[in-house]
């Protein structure tokens, strides 16, 4: 119940680059927000005040949870609230400094010595949920039915849910103190790995991003070496990367074989609130539709480029008819908020800040994290951007993206630390339909239909990078980890895997160069947080199919929308789409948005038979 660090963008959406000004003024970090300094004495005392609270919170609470009434529990829960706030707080700060700048040991150090102090300050805490869990259904539905612990009752509910795999309350401490050393350490581990690789492109020395975005050149010779010089440091890396796979995978078999859970995807499923089904609905729907979407679209894009295959260099080149083109960063912000600004002018309101008081950290520089991410810090203060601009057309739809996921927490803060975090599942909801607003507000100032044409294909590449490559990354995850409960893998075993759902997913337009089987070792959601990527998938779904209801012209769209995203976690996903006639667990539901980008394709191959 302990907000975690914030995540990178996958390479879904991720971009990537080079030089810091040469798109404008482009807006840092203010942290002060958070605490003035890294030795300022706020920190100090907010480090002691969580070390006599915690302990004076074990000392109140503990063995007496089924005991108290109404009043006592209430106070109980908003203590335990006030713990999770200051906490996140000072994990919050020290985490963005050090994604800020990943090669630095000062900041390195800040955040693990966070981590140890903190994870020792909690650990009287541990009892907390377990002898919660512990309490009589029928004494915690009396005391949860009114009042201000109704409020409550969803994150309770969903703790509860958790009962069936607990452990002892000893191993559940022992757990909980080793966590610094386990998972973190190996996270850690694997975030200063892929800061510190170089790669040598065409005698340019360059970072992951960079070289990524190489890979959208519009000159395939630049392209080809930057997939390349990719393949030949990722290879150089492969046993390292290997075994930060192969020793978190097992940790976590062993953890869900403690806990009796019933497949290694189930934890995720369990803390998104959302049902095995419902998942296994929309990855077989997205599975079953890659003949019409991915390798529909991708034998096009082959013969815009005059090829007989793509190679994988190609897969997100611009289109031969699309003019090479740098967006300022004024020109990126301006088009986001007039989108925002187009569908309420409200939504432009709570973004425009981001812009203006230091909440976005937006230039690429050397050891800064790659990809890009909305972290909420705590409901007390505001989110922090992330991103790597570098003026390409997909940094202004992450731009977009992450704005969205901005707006959202800023709206969920009124339901307090415990209830404001929304469940992965919906948690994308926002961000891919602010990419929508803004990729319709863009098509919809389209002068010709080359430019429409160009617009499309990049919207139907997001998508599917969105959707059919998510779901792809899904079920390498899962044979990954089926694969690794059998023994040790080896980075060919790992390769081997990878390449498995890569020519299911891309289909026959493609050819894979030697070395693109180790692409899987950059991928950061498969260390920090296992089976996420089915997040992106759902939330694009879902988007299409809330899109469809607005263009429909559903009524009071827009203060059902704002209600939805200021609910945060306080509802399932069930009563959160009723009242726009959606249900995601309708397997006919992910058709309707499967359709969506089918539909683009049609018009691309229409727009294509007319010579465009």
């Amino acid at each position: 119940m302990f907000k975690s660090l914030p995540l990178p963008l996958s390479d879904a959406n991720a971009t990537a680059g080079g030089g810091a000004n040469a798109f404008g003024d482009l807006p840092e970090w203010d942290l002060s927000d958070l605490y003035p300094a890294p030795d300022a004495p706020e920190l100090a005392a907010d480090m002691d005040w969580l070390e006599a609270e915690c302990a004076a919170f074990a000392n109140d609470y503990q063995g007496r949870l089924a005991t108290l009434d109404a009043a006592a529990m209430a106070e109980c829960i908003h203590r335990y609230e006030k713990i999770a706030t200051v906490s996140g707080r000072v994990m919050s700060y020290v985490g963005l400094r050090y994604y800020q700048l990943t090669t630095d040991g000062a900041r390195a150090k800040a955040l693990s010595d966070a981590q140890d102090r903190i994870t020792t300050y909690t650990a009287p805490l541990v009892f907390f949920s377990l002898e919660f869990n512990r309490i009589d259904d029928a004494v915690y539905a009396a005391l949860f039915s009114a009042g201000d612990l109704a409020r409550y009752k969803p994150v309770f509910d969903r703790m509860r849910a958790t009962k069936p795999y607990q452990l002892s309350d000893e191993l559940e401490k022992f757990l909980h103190d080793s966590s610094v050393v386990g998972a973190a350490a190996w996270n850690r581990l694997f975030d200063e790995t892929e800061a510190g690789l170089e790669f040598d492109v065409q005698g340019e020395k360059l970072n992951l991003e960079a070289t990524t975005t190489l890979m959208q050149d519009h000159d395939r010779a630049k392209r080809e070496a930057a997939a390349r010089e990719m393949a030949r440091v990722l290879n150089l890396n492969i046993k390292t990367f290997a075994r930060i796979h192969n020793t978190l995978a097992k940790e976590k078999e062993i953890e869900d074989r403690w806990r009796k859970m019933p497949s290694p995807q189930f934890s995720r499923h369990l803390s998104n609130d959302v049902e095995p089904e419902v998942v296994e609905a929309l990855r077989n729907a997205v599975v079953a539709a890659y003949p019409r979407l991915s390798h529909r679209y991708y034998r096009l894009k082959a013969k815009w480029l005059g090829l007989d295959k793509l190679q994988v260099w190609d897969r997100n080149a611009p289109l031969p008819t699309e003019a090479p083109r740098t967006i300022p960063w004024d020109e990126a912000r301006a088009t986001v908020l007039g989108a925002y600004s187009k569908f309420s002018p409200h939504m432009a309101e709570i973004a425009l800040p981001f812009f203006e008081e230091g909440w976005i950290d937006a230039a690429v520089k050397p050891g800064k994290s790659s990809g890009a991410f909305a972290h909420p810090t705590v409901t007390t203060v505001h989110p922090y951007v992330m991103l790597n601009y570098l003026g390409k057309p997909r940094d202004v739809m992450t731009m977009a993206h992450e704005l969205g996921h901005g707006v959202h927490q800023t709206l969920a803060a009124k339901q307090g630390e415990l209830l404001a975090d929304t469940p992965l599942t919906l948690a994308e909801t926002a961000s891919v339909f602010g990419e929508m607003l803004t990729f319709r507000a863009l098509l919809d100032q389209a002068k010709t239909p080359a430019e429409r044409k160009t617009l499309l294909a990049g919207k139907v590449e997001d998508m599917i990078n969105t959707v059919v490559r998510q779901i792809a990354f899904y079920d390498f995850e899962c044979k990954l980890h089926a694969a690794r409960a059998e023994g040790e893998l080896t980075p060919d075993d790992i390769n081997a895997l990878w390449m498995s759902v890569q020519s299911e997913s891309l289909g026959d337009a493609f050819e894979f160069m030697p070395g693109y089987e180790t692409y899987w070792a950059y991928i950061p959601h498969f260390v920090h947080s296992p089976f996420y990527v089915y997040a992106y998938a759902f939330g694009d779904g879902l988007v299409n199919a809330l899109y469809a209801a607005y263009a429909d012209g559903l009524p009071d769209f827009q203060a059902k929308y704002f209600a939805m995203l200021e609910a945060g976690g306080s509802k399932h996903h069930k009563e959160l789409l009723a009242p726009f006639g959606l249900d995601a667990s309708d397997p006919a539901f992910w058709d309707k948005g499967l359709s969506m980008i089918a539909g683009f394709i049609d018009e691309l191959e229409a727009l294509d038979a007319q010579g465009v």
